[in-house]
């Protein structure tokens, strides 16, 4: 049986932080089964209070402390929540003082700043690749590809849209993607309509076991999620992404955090930082 503990991400804007720099570090732990909650906007004395509240009937509930990842600006109210009865970890506390001393400066302690609208060219930025993906998500057109940075290539339920959207929605990228088809593989070439962009190309391929499983979620004892077709279909696409010297990346293990880390690296390509 795992151990239990419940965390606690208080923040005073969307809790996005807390959340990223605190499931790295609990990742770090095995054996635990981590119970985690989110407090955003805790801005207020009134929502500082209520939180507290709900940490400490927790630690009543659990006969243990919790532990609170913390991303408060405002020192009065951080300091608040660090005197509750729970492992308290404030990120801003432990990183602004040494970048202050460093940099010869106080900070500006200005909630928001990562998360907030800040810059109207990046807004628009990611805004046009989100409408981009959701274009272009699974062939659905072949129009302005020309505008793409990227173009996802590989068998059906390969991890293409989940690639792609999150290039778009968390990187700010225009990404399209296309599953092939019967026909292309019959034909054994990539469809005119992507080749002709073969540098803007990146090919994810799977295991033929670990997309049987996928695809039997799917549409159960069909043909589509056989093991036999899956295995005619990925052994086609590899060879045909091959021969069009298409770069490609196994989707079976990986997240799609790493998937879409290793497509900017590979294609040159700057994440935009909202």
């Amino acid at each position: 049986m795992p151990n239990r503990r419940s965390v606690f991400f208080v923040s005073d804007r969307t809790g996005i932080t807390a959340e990223t720099l605190g499931n790295s570090l609990l990742t770090q732990f095995d054996g635990f089964e981590f119970r985690k909650t989110t407090i955003p906007f805790v801005d207020s004395d009134d929502a500082v209070a209520r939180a507290l509240a709900q940490i400490d009937n927790c630690r009543t509930a659990d006969g243990m402390r919790p532990i609170v990842i913390c991303s408060i600006v405002d020192e009065r109210l951080s300091k608040r929540m660090r005197e509750c009865d729970a492992c308290v970890l404030d990120f801003f506390q432990i990183f602004i003082a040494p970048l202050e001393q460093e940099l010869g400066t106080k900070s500006s302690h200005a909630a928001g700043r990562l998360h907030g609208l800040r810059n109207h060219g990046e807004y628009f930025t990611r805004i046009d690749a989100i409408n981009y993906v959701l274009a272009h998500d699974d062939g659905q057109s072949i129009k302005e590809l020309d505008r793409a940075q990227v173009i996802l290539v590989g068998v059906s339920r390969c991890g293409k849209t989940p690639t792609s959207l999150y290039l778009g929605l968390q990187c700010g990228i225009r990404c399209a993607n296309f599953p092939l088809t019967p026909d292309d593989f019959e034909r054994g070439v990539l469809p005119e309509s992507v080749a002709r962009h073969r540098d803007k190309l990146f090919g994810l391929t799977i295991t033929p076991d670990r997309l049987a499983a996928i695809r039997e979620e799917r549409k159960p004892n069909s043909r589509y999620a056989s093991l036999e077709q899956c295995r005619y279909e990925v052994a086609s696409a590899e060879r045909m992404l091959r021969d069009a010297r298409v770069p490609v990346l196994n989707t079976s293990t990986k997240s799609i955090e790493e998937l879409a880390t290793t497509i900017l690296l590979e294609r040159g390509l700057d994440r935009h930082i909202f």
